[in-house]
């Protein structure tokens, strides 16, 4: 283990329940505490509009709505890969409420997709973009990702961002959806990287196929995303069956998927009337009745408890959920929890893939 890694390590298991109005912070990076529970703004980027009802992925709505996730303890906000319009409206909240913009972290990203980008050109108009729609002389972390690995300029476009960060334009430097050897090039080229954003829940658990020990290693946190599935790990679809999934959002459509590989429908949800045995949603709602929580907090729990991980990021169209996202500090799961959890995951279909490796057309 590198130096200091073992300091930065949060230990979620060994921490006393949390009461329900707190939300605990961890140190991130050197300088940056984080809520436990970041709010993601993808549903802010278009295409998660859902019900109408319900909507508030937009507009005042949407800036609005910030304020209750500050008054929680929520107080970390994580940009979308299209950057611009989360980033928007995150400055638009902030440029109103300017007291409590010094108690708010935001943690925004630089995104290339294709070969053909001239990413040391588009680093510096990005950051210069990020910095005036969010109203701030430095970034707090730029998450870095990069879509073509045959196109090996990844390593001198994350060494473009480090110089801005001696600039002064960034303070931190993370990374998100890369794979081992790639976060290995990079830091060894002597990039800093703080953090990696991965996708990591109960159904895709790639970060345990290498990436959590070398993040060990190497003082890296690991700040998952899809730790819910876009709400499809959750009550609501408790005895439901495939047909009662509206794939109405982006984030459905890609977690819909990941229950696919992870094991299918009847694992994760067995239909109405199909026998068989315990299904992940069952048994996660039987350790949540357990403590009183929702599947939803179970699954947030799981993830939190997990080696390296910092906080767990949750995507939000509205506040309808952020009383019951303050009830996943008020218990711990017990060795119970987690062999009743332990059993259904070994039913499925462990990953053997790297993180994001499938979606850039590798194997799970």
């Amino acid at each position: 283990m590198a130096a200091g890694a073992e300091s930065m390590e949060v230990d979620a298991t060994k921490a006393p329940p949390a009461a329900a109005s707190d939300i605990p912070k961890a140190e991130l990076a050197p300088g940056l505490e984080i809520s436990r529970i970041v709010k993601g703004c993808w549903q802010l980027s278009g295409g998660h509009v859902g019900e109408r009802a319900t909507d508030r992925t937009s507009g005042q709505a949407a800036i609005d709505d910030f304020q209750a996730f500050v008054a929680a303890g929520i107080t970390t906000f994580d940009t979308a890969d299209i950057y611009g319009p989360s980033e928007a409206l995150i400055g638009r909240y902030l440029a109103s409420h300017p007291t409590e913009k010094p108690a708010v972290q935001v943690l925004t990203k630089f995104c290339c997709f294709g070969d053909s980008m001239n990413a040391a050109k588009e680093l510096r108009f990005s950051i210069d973009a990020s910095r005036q729609r969010l109203g701030v002389e430095s970034l707090d972390l730029v998450q870095f990702y990069w879509h073509t690995y045959s196109n090996k300029s990844y390593v001198a476009a994350a060494l473009n961002l480090a110089a801005l960060q001696k600039k002064g334009k960034v303070k931190h430097v993370g990374a998100t959806n890369f794979d081992v050897p790639r976060l290995k090039e990079m830091s060894e080229a002597g990039v800093k990287i703080v953090n990696n954003q991965v996708q990591y829940s109960l159904l895709d658990r790639r970060p345990e196929n290498g990436m959590a020990a070398y993040c060990a290693e190497q003082g890296i946190k690991l700040l998952p995303y899809g730790v819910l599935a876009g709400g499809i790990l959750s009550d609501k679809y408790l005895g439901a069956s495939p047909d009662d999934l509206k794939i109405n959002t982006y984030s459905k459509s890609k977690y819909a998927s990941v229950i696919g590989q992870a094991g299918g429908w009847d694992w994760f949800q067995a239909s109405r009337g199909c026998g068989g045995g315990v299904t992940l949603l069952q048994a996660l709602s039987e350790v949540g009745k357990k403590h009183g929580v929702s599947i939803a907090d179970v699954a947030a729990r799981w993830v939190l408890e997990r080696p390296q991980v910092a906080g767990v990021i949750v995507g939000a169209r509205n506040t309808s959920h952020v009383d019951d996202l303050k009830k996943v500090f008020t218990f711990q799961l017990d060795d119970a929890d987690k062999a009743a959890i332990d059993a259904v995951l070994a039913a499925g279909k462990q990953a053997e893939g790297d993180c994001y490796s499938w979606e850039r057309g590798g194997k799970w």
